[in-house]
Formats: structure tokens, sequence, C-alpha cells
């Protein structure tokens, strides 16, 4: 039986004393020699009797998907319905890239770690890593920066018209995250569960962070209020979010937004979409469906930009078809 932690104490201590009593009913006399309060007690103890919103059990079976991906879609857009959340500016980027300062207390405790075991190579390249983190360290910087500036772009901390949306990780989410909560104003975080589990950075608005359990639900999300995509370096989730709006745009599933990748030398050597052009896996025009930048300020006067040429209003609320 699952148990409403909201329930207060005694009730939940009269409920556990319930289930034990139960137990020992069912494994100890048959139904036809208990009494009418016995069998009346274990009839309110039995998993069929709990309410079906409240069967955690019953909610996760395989043929409640359906329900469950209905429910995931609507809470946050409910909520977002009633916080006046029309657009936002989605922030990617590699949960591994920290602030300047942790990073160099990686590269400590690797470097401690080498000179005991100088002749290990998995140590060598562990030092090597926590190198090449810290020397993407700014990119921490620029996206805080980019977060404050979104942040102070309303009218009020309360004007959730336009809100820095992330996967609410830690690294360069919390970055963005972080300067949006710098500014006093309002940023959302969209978790996902997974088996190592992802804690929420501590800079999300509270009553504004999700956790999904489906990863499409999240990208919907994710588009839904997309004003602008803005990728920062990062792995194979970022790469996937990315590629998955580059889809959908090449494809035309959806209008055109601005897609900013930051930090030209890192993504021309982690893709080479020049090559990809040449060798007619992607039209030429496609390569012109997003564009590089290097500071925070940049990042924000080239989406304003776009809007501004296109005669369009990154405040208008605009219906996605996904």
């Amino acid at each position: 039986m699952t148990q409403d932690p909201s329930a207060p104490a005694s009730r939940k201590a009269r409920d556990r004393s319930s289930k034990r009593k139960s137990r020992n009913i069912s494994k100890n006399l048959p139904l036809h020699d208990l009494s009418n309060e016995d069998r009346t007690e274990l009839i309110r103890s039995s998993p069929t009797y709990l309410r079906a919103d409240k069967d955690l059990d019953f909610l996760t079976r395989d043929e409640l998907r359906p329900s469950r991906l209905q429910l995931e879609f609507l809470k946050p857009e409910l909520i977002f319905q009633d916080t006046g959340i029309n657009s936002a500016i989605v922030v990617f980027g590699g949960t591994r890239i920290i602030e300047s300062e942790e990073a160099e207390k990686k590269i400590q405790i690797a470097r401690k770690a080498l000179e005991k075991n100088p002749d290990d190579p998995a140590l060598r390249q562990r030092l090597y890593q926590a190198e090449r983190v810290l020397a993407k360290g700014h990119y921490y910087d620029i996206a805080r920066e980019f977060g404050q500036i979104v942040g102070r772009s309303g009218g009020s901390p309360e004007d959730c018209r336009l809100v820095i949306v992330t996967g609410g990780g830690p690294g360069l989410m919390e970055a963005a995250n972080r300067g949006a909560f710098d500014a006093g104003a309002k940023s959302v975080g969209l978790n996902i569960t997974l088996p190592r589990e992802q804690q929420p950075n501590p800079y999300i608005t509270p009553e504004l962070c999700f956790q999904f359990r489906y990863f499409a639900l999240r990208k919907m999300h994710f588009l839904h209020r997309a004003k602008a995509l803005v990728v920062f370096p990062g792995g194979y989730g970022t790469l996937d979010e990315m590629f998955e709006v580059l889809t959908l745009i090449q494809t035309e599933k959806v209008n055109p937004l601005p897609i900013v990748l930051v930090g030209e030398e890192y993504w021309r050597h982690v893709i080479d979409f020049q090559y990809m052009s040449d060798e007619g896996t992607i039209d030429p025009k496609d390569i012109s469906l997003f564009w590089y930048a290097e500071t925070a300020q940049e990042i924000w006067e080239t989406i304003i930009a776009w809007y501004s040429k296109t005669g369009r209003s990154i405040f208008s609320i605009e219906e996605r078809e996904l």
C-alpha cells in the first residue's frame, strides 16, 4: 500500500499498525474465520482498494505509459501557463565544464594521484582531461553572464515573458540558471531521471524545476516555447539536443529560430559541417541554420538582430506544433 507523504504522523502510525495487523490475519486465519471488522481491515489494506491516482505501482505499469506521457506533458505545461511563461531561451551545454576554481581543484587532485603513480596512463589521461576542462572554464563565465542579460531583459524580476530554460543539471546549465538568479529573475530547469541520479542545480527557481522520466517529453518542453537555442560545448547529450532542433528546422517541422553555437573553435573540431555539405549529406543552406558567437553580449545581440530582421518579437507568444 502506498502511503501519502502528507498524511499526519498519527494517521501514518495507524496505517502501519493496520498493515501489520492485516498481514498477521491473512497469514494465520482463513477468511471465513475472521470477524467482519478484520475482513474489512483486510479489504482496506489491499492494494486494489487504493485509489488509482494514488497507486504508484499501478501508475508505473507498462500499460499506463500513454497516461504517464500525457501527465508528463501536462504538468509543466499548466504550470507554465499559470506562471505566465510565454517564451524561453534554451541553453544547452556540458555538465563537466565547471567554474575555473572548481576545475583547479580537480587538477590538483589528479596531479597528486599521478605523482604517486607516474607510470599509470589512466591517471595521466585524467590529468590531461582535467586541464582541458579548466581551459574551457571561461564558457561557464559566458553562460552565467548570458543568464544575467536574459534575466534583466524583462520589465521586472517577476516578468516571466522570457526566461532561461536549461536541463537543470550542473556545469554550463548551472551557469545559465545562476546568471538569471544573479539578476533576480526566474529560470526553469528540466531535470531527467537517470540511473545515476542527476541533482538539480541550486539556482533554478524552485517552483519551476521539473523532473522528467521521458527524454522525448523533456525535449518537447525545451522547444515548445523556445525563442532561441544557445549551445555551449558539451558531450553526447548536448549534441543530441542540438541535432534534434536542427533536424526539426531543416525538415520544416517547426518554424526557424536562432541557433547560436558558442565557441567556434570547439565546434569546428567536433563537427565538420562544411565536410557534410561538400559530401552532399546536407544542403549548403543547412549550414546557415546556425551561427557562432564568443561572448555573452554577442549571443544576445545576434539573437535580437535576428528578430529585428524577421519582424517578429522575442517576447511574443508563439505556438509551435510539435
